[in-house]
């Protein structure tokens, strides 16, 4: 056992004296020491339950002869971090987690790992933890929010977020957007559509690395207090057949989950998270080849933001592995890969059937031939800029217009409540991305403005921060290289043309090279936002958008 390093012999006989001091039996030490990492806090709506799932965690472990023992992970709540300056605290805390499960996991010598996250940031950085760590981990999330109910209608947090945009345009009157404030989370768990948070735990099923319903099973419901209590079962018995985290998070895996990825529409964050935990494991994840699995993947759903459907759906219609038995009727994942099932992904989805084609469409009807993400390339984002393409609509594929430029998300948001942007307009937010921000904030505040002000289907914004998976429309993000370091968005003026051809893959600035040329010649980079504390470091260190965003000791490759 790993854990005998601080069990077993003379020279450890301190360390059993505070194991004594924890109130551990000498029967519980000669078990194998599972650590529960908890991310139960009182401030994130999808984490006021994981109590709960932590205890039936822990019931499932010591049934099946582990020994739990709890630890924390932090999270932030992307939704009350919003167009602040908390909002710069939400992506840097992935790394954060990473780092600090990495320390808590090896400075105890754990012999297997229960990660039990739910939100955002908390999943794929305990899930690069887990690459990192790499005994037997299985996950096991808090599950998704019910969906809010207002005239007659399902509602989701970016249903919240419109609202505003549709009272400021006096559409909706203070009494409707109250009704909306107080019908709209109705639950605990993680945001009712295919948000960030939801994306990466059904990724998580699709990586290999959650039991079945992990994506999908909502919050309230008492299966998942069951799935819990089998998350620990199961970690006990891929200790037993000494299965880790890169025995399945392998080249193939993450394949398999990008192409789930684009079958769901997932959310942008996802082009992310994904190259992060890759880097991980070695791998070197382009996200241009992104375009290359999209083209051979069908979008089969359109969750909210981009349709009707909502997280309780999918999982009625037989959730992610349901998703992936459809993809694999054309050949479109790796079934040999390994799971936290002991068994292979082949195994896991022979018999998950699809339960309602309204929700996850049949290959012979889906919303599209292509999947829900693409990477737009030209002279704007030479590296690469994200849109989810299954939430744009129709008229915005192809568009052509003025750029509106803006140094920074608040300029952007009171130019648009303001009514200065018009039907035609590219928004550009600049100098908001990984280093500039720094901490590459979302951007679901301008986004909802849009579509709260009717102009979701005439105007587009264009970033080097990132989206909210609760954003739709015509909003491209992570274009690098970003402003901060020089990169073409850091070049645009306003009123110059923008032409944006997503079935393409294009993203332009319609200006001639010599120009360009002049403006790079006599562009000086601005001076760093925050120069002290966590967020000055993490801007030293951080990668660009297309590289997931991951730390790199400064001059090191």
């Amino acid at each position: 056992m790993k854990s005998d390093a601080v069990k077993k012999g003379v020279q450890q006989a301190p360390h059993r004296s505070l194991f004594n001091a924890l109130g551990l039996t000498p029967e519980e030490m000669e078990r194998p020491l599972v650590g529960i990492v908890s991310s139960y806090n009182e401030i994130v709506p999808g984490h006021m339950n994981l109590d709960k799932i932590v205890n039936a965690v822990k019931q499932g472990v010591a049934m099946a002869g582990g020994t739990p023992i709890v630890f924390p992970a932090i999270a932030v709540c992307d939704g009350i971090a919003m167009g602040h300056i908390g909002m710069k605290y939400s992506l840097v805390t992935r790394d954060l987690i990473a780092d600090s499960t990495e320390a808590m996991a090896i400075a105890h010598q754990f012999d297997a790992l229960v990660m039990v996250p739910n939100c955002d940031k908390n999943v794929p950085g305990l899930l690069m933890a887990a690459a990192r760590i790499n005994v037997p981990t299985v996950f096991v999330s808090g599950g998704p929010m019910m969906a809010g109910h207002v005239h007659g209608h399902k509602t989701s947090l970016s249903s919240m977020f419109e609202a505003v945009g549709s009272y400021s345009a006096g559409n909706i009157s203070e009494e409707e957007l109250e009704e909306f404030e107080c019908k709209t989370c109705p639950t605990c768990g993680s945001c009712s559509g295919m948000y960030t948070a939801n994306s990466m735990n059904c990724l998580t099923e699709a990586l290999g690395m959650g039991l079945q319903g992990n994506g999908t099973i909502p919050a309230v419901y008492s299966e998942r207090i069951r799935l819990a209590k089998h998350a620990g079962m199961k970690v006990m018995e891929m200790y037993e057949k000494n299965i880790r985290p890169r025995n399945i998070m392998t080249e193939k895996a993450i394949l398999n989950a990008l192409t789930v990825d684009m079958a769901l529409g997932c959310s942008t964050n996802s082009m992310l998270h994904l190259p992060a935990i890759a880097h991980e494991i070695g791998m070197d994840f382009d996200i241009t080849f992104a375009n290359e699995i999209s083209a051979k993947t069908p979008n089969l759903c359109h969750l909210a933001p981009a349709g009707p459907t909502y997280m309780e759906d999918l999982n009625e219609a037989g959730g992610v592995y349901a998703v992936m038995n459809e993809l694999n009727k054309k050949g479109l994942l790796y079934t040999d890969c390994m799971t936290v099932t002991g068994k292979t992904v082949g195994e896991n989805i022979k018999n998950c059937v699809n339960k309602n084609p309204e929700v996850i469409r049949p290959l012979e009807n889906p919303y599209s031939e292509t999947g829900g993400l693409a990477v737009l390339t030209g002279n704007l984002a030479p590296d690469g800029g994200v849109v989810k393409r299954s939430a744009v609509v129709p008229e915005m594929m192809v568009h052509e217009g003025p750029a509106r430029v803006f140094e920074c998300e608040e300029d952007a948001c009171e130019a648009i409540l303001s009514g200065k942007i018009v039907a035609g307009d590219v928004v550009v937010i600049r100098y908001e991305g990984p280093k500039g921000g720094p901490g590459m904030r979302e951007m679901l505040n301008p986004t909802s403005e849009i579509a709260g002000m009717g102009l979701g289907s005439s105007v587009a914004l264009i970033t080097d921060g990132r989206f909210s998976g609760a954003s739709r429309g015509a909003s491209i993000g992570h274009v690098s290289p970003e402003a901060a370091v020089g990169g073409p968005i850091a070049l645009v003026k306003e009123g110059d043309i923008i032409r944006i051809n997503i079935p393409e893959n294009k993203l332009d600035l319609l200006v001639s090279d010599e120009e360009l040329a002049e403006r790079r010649a006599n562009w000086q980079p601005k001076e760093p936002k925050v120069t002290t504390g966590y967020l000055a470091r993490y801007a030293s260190m951080v990668t660009s958008g297309n590289r997931g965003a991951i730390l790199e000791i400064p001059g090191k490759k």
